[in-house]
Parts: C-alpha cells; sequence; structure tokens
C-alpha cells in the first residue's frame, strides 16, 4: 500500500456550489486559502471528515483508521490550510504508507513474505513479516482483545495497497514489546482495520533490525546491532491443520460460527494404575475397591440442628420408569448390606430419583431440599481455591487422592438419624453415614479433614471436601510425603 498523511483529510464532498474565493484565493467566509476545498465554516461540516451534524471533537472516524475514497488531486488541495493552524504556518508533508492486501491463506502461501506466531505484549499473535510493507501495522479489533491504548499520531497516515484502495489511520501503538523466538525488541505499530493477521511487520522495523529473509525457506535472519543474531522460522503452507489467529476466532465466534473445545490423547500411552505405584503397594488396605461397612467412631459426627418449630415433612415417592425401579432395588440392597440405610419408622420421608452419570449409570439421589430449608446452616469455611493454588509455588511432583464415596465415611449422630429419613417404592428408610445432597454435608466433612491433616496442611497437604493433593519438589520428598499421608 502507499499512502500520504494528511494533518486533517479532505472534503469528500468537494465544493460546495459556487466559487467563494476571492480575487486574492482568499475564502470570502473564514478569510483563509484553502483552494477549492469546502469552506467547514460556512457549511458547518466536521473538520475531521467534512460531514455535517458534529463537531471534530465526536468524530466518529477520527480513532479508528477507515478506509475513505481518493482525495483531490494535490493542485486542488495545495491552498488548504488545517483550522487549527495559524496563518502562514506549514503544513506538515503527508506521511505514505505501503502494505498488501491478502488473507491468510495467501500470505502462507506467497513466495515473498512470511509468516507466523510472535508475542506483542505478552500475548500471542499471528504475524506477517511483510518486505513491501513500508510500516509495520496493528489490528484495531486485537489491540481490544489484549487491552492496549493507542495514541493519536502527530499526523494522518494514508495508506494504499496494491488494490488502489486508500485508507487513512490517526491512531498508532508506540513502544511496544515484541518477542520473537526468544528475542524481545521494541516496536511501534499504526492501527489498521483487518482482520486476517493480528500484526503486520514491515521494512520499517525489519531494516533497524539488519534482516534477512528466505523466503523459499521461510525463514528471516535478524542481525540486531544491540544483540546476537538469531533466525526465525515462518510457517510453511500447504499445512494440514489450520491454524486461525486469536482475532479471527473471535470475529467467526461473533457471526455465530459453531465452535468446539478438544483435547489430543496419546492413546500410545498406558493409563498409569494405582497398583502401579510402588507407594501405594505398601498401603493396600487404604485403598480397598469398595469400603466394608460403616466407618469407625469419629470424633466428629454429622449434625442436623433445625430451626425451631419446624414440623416433620414427608412427600410421596416419585414415579419411576421400570428400569429405575429394578435399579433402585438393586442400589437399596447394597446400601443395606454395607449398614449404610436401615429401615425407618420417622414421620419424615424425602422422595428420591435417580441421576444419570458421564458413564450411563444411575446415581441415586435423594430430595432433601425441604429439609435444607428447615436446617440451621453450618458456617464453618471452604478454602477459596486461589488461596489454595499459592500453597504449591515451587511444586512440581503431585499426587491427587480422591476418596470413594468420602460423605459416607462419616456418621451421623443417632438422635439425626430419623430425619435423614426417605421413602421408596420398596420401604422406609434412613441413612447411618452422611448422604449427599444435606445442605452441612460439605462443611461437616471439610472439618473432619482439616482436623485429620492439621499438622501437614500448607506444608505439602491441600485438602478440599474429599479431594486430598499432595504435592512436593522432589521425587524423593514426594514418596516420603505420600507415606506420611497415607
Amino acid at each position: 500500500m502507499v499512502g500520504r498523511r494528511y494533518p486533517v483529510p479532505p472534503n469528500r464532498k468537494g465544493g460546495v456550489g459556487k466559487s467563494a474565493l476571492s480575487n486574492n484565493g482568499a475564502c470570502r467566509f473564514c478569510g483563509k486559502q484553502h483552494g477549492s476545498a469546502p469552506c467547514y465554516t460556512r457549511t458547518g461540516a466536521c473538520y475531521g471528515c467534512g460531514q455535517q451534524g458534529h463537531q471534530v471533537k465526536d468524530c466518529p472516524r477520527r480513532s479508528i483508521g477507515q478506509q475513505l475514497p481518493p482525495p483531490p488531486p494535490i493542485g486542488q488541495n495545495r491552498g488548504y490550510v488545517p483550522p487549527n493552524a495559524q496563518q502562514g504556518e506549514p503544513v506538515r508533508p503527508p506521511a505514505r504508507g505501503r502494505t498488501y492486501a491478502i488473507t491468510r491463506g495467501q500470505a502462507e502461501d506467497a513466495p515473498n513474505v512470511i509468516t507466523g506466531m510472535v508475542s506483542l505484549n505478552d500475548h500471542p499473535a499471528y504475524a506477517l513479516f511483510d518486505p513491501g510493507a513500508t510500516h509495520s501495522f496493528i489490528a484495531d479489533r486485537f489491540i481490544k482483545l489484549i487491552g492496549l491504548n493507542p495514541k493519536l499520531l502527530e499526523s494522518v497516515v494514508s495508506i494504499s495497497t496494491p488494490l488502489k484502495d486508500r485508507i487513512l489511520s490517526t491512531m498508532g501503538c508506540p513502544d511496544c514489546k515484541l518477542v520473537i523466538g526468544e528475542q524481545e525488541g521494541r516496536i511501534d505499530l499504526i492501527v489498521l482495520a483487518m482482520y486476517d493477521f493480528d500484526v503486520i511487520i514491515g521494512m520499517d522495523w525489519l531494516t533497524k533490525q539488519r534482516a534477512k529473509m528466505d523466503c523459499y525457506r521461510k525463514a528471516i535472519q535478524f542481525n540486531p546491532v544491540e544483540s546476537e543474531s538469531f533466525e526465525f522460522r515462518g510457517n510453511r503452507g500447504g499445512l494440514s491443520i489450520a491454524l486461525i489467529s486469536s482475532l479471527e476466532a473471535t470475529r467467526l465466534l461473533d457471526e455465530g460460527c459453531p465452535s468446539y473445545l478438544a483435547n489430543v490423547i496419546d492413546t500410545t500411552v498406558e493409563e498409569l494404575r494405582v497398583e502401579d505405584i510402588a507407594v501405594v503397594q505398601e498401603f493396600p488396605d487404604v485403598f480397598p475397591k469398595e469400603l466394608p461397612g460403616l466407618p469407625p467412631e469419629r470424633e466428629i459426627e454429622f449434625v442436623i440442628e433445625l430451626a425451631p418449630g419446624t414440623e416433620p415433612i414427608s412427600k410421596a415417592p416419585y414415579r419411576m420408569a421400570l428400569s429405575e425401579l429394578k435399579e433402585l432395588k438393586v442400589q437399596l440392597q447394597e446400601l443395606l448390606d454395607k449398614g449404610f440405610i436401615r429401615p425407618s419408622a420417622s414421620p419424615r420421608g424425602a422422595p428420591v430419583l435417580f441421576v444419570k452419570k458421564k458413564d450411563g449409570s444411575l446415581r441415586l439421589c435423594i430430595d432433601y431440599r425441604q429439609l435444607n430449608q428447615m436446617t440451621i446452616k453450618n458456617k464453618y469455611p471452604l478454602p477459596r481455591i486461589d488461596d489454595l493454588f499459592d500453597q504449591l509455588q515451587g511444586a512440581s511432583i503431585f499426587s491427587k487422592i480422591d476418596l470413594r464415596t468420602g460423605y459416607h465415611q462419616l456418621r451421623i449422630r443417632k438422635e439425626d438419624i430419623p430425619k435423614s429419613a426417605f421413602r421408596t417404592r420398596y420401604g422406609h428408610y434412613e441413612f447411618t453415614v452422611m448422604p449427599f445432597g444435606l445442605t452441612n454435608a460439605p462443611a461437616a466433612f471439610m472439618d473432619l479433614m482439616n482436623r485429620v491433616f492439621k499438622e501437614y496442611l500448607d506444608q505439602f497437604v491441600i485438602v478440599f471436601i474429599d479431594d486430598i493433593l499432595v504435592y512436593s519438589k522432589s521425587v524423593e520428598e514426594h514418596e516420603r510425603h505420600l507415606r506420611t499421608v497415607l
């Protein structure tokens, strides 16, 4: 693109009718010499774009470069003086710029440009290294994405493309941090409306870095004066995987394109089993496939404190499909065999329902919503996730332990057992261990876990309800910590 820089863009409307110039070339209305350009004093138009209805301070074309029609011939604009300039003050000459108007796909296959990923102000950016561009540019939407604050240029930059289009820009981002490979530098960028690239790096910056481009190898050899030489390898054309910039992704999402989040798993790597960990083999009783029965008596029991004056509530069982009734009978028998539930004569009774798990199996859930409304809330604090992550600084070895049916490892206080009663098609039961769905269950279990691991918390153990994370700085240290926890 070739461009010119005007202190103030000329009026796109041309003349305003009959000549308003006096014999000496001065305007009859404002007394200034502005050739055939319209008199903004007479028309009341904006000094920035020539449109009526607003002032230059409110001009919508002031912040970001807009594509404008070609200006009148230079001879017609030669006598034009900006409104804020003093009479007789020389007008700043227009700055000219040039860049290519090509798409991302064309750029990767083009023989005379190189594309690749760089870092701009610590954000990944898709860049076009263009020796045909006189200046370096940044996409207007990308500056919003990474939080840059563009500044007003000293004068308007007029940029032209090979298609003879002209784009005016008044904003720039000076002294941005640019990292190519492992080399850091500073770059001045002009704001430009574009979608296929986040950044275009032109000759103004490439020349300073004494860059030599090998377009056949898609490589650039940088030879900066202040630091050692280095080579950057760009993207080669014909990639089987289509990569797009964050700017392009944002645009596609805004247009309603469907998006999917996927991850890649190496299926050739065998999944590590618990039995394969040497330290775990030393504690086989800690990792049973199923809980053998009721948990031992502990210093903490699950308590259900109800608000004074509450009356027992009992609801009829929910309707279930035949397959759900068969599954209900199986799960009730398993809970009875382990001693987790027992037959009840309580005046209370909550209904049950099934929720499908990710693997397709059914989870038995008790609808304790009405009981929870009458329960006095336990204010025991749960830890903040960000505070837990702060404890992991410097650690590189981790082991995560998820308790098997953790809630069932805490007994209910004897006098509160009837409050957990639930009704089914096959009978009336009550829990002897803490069930899922009660409002104070997370707080009670968090209290238990903090007491168990009190002396190790924030040293090499963090706990969140029934999840335990052991962290260490070395393998030897981690084995010692893991044995302590187990």
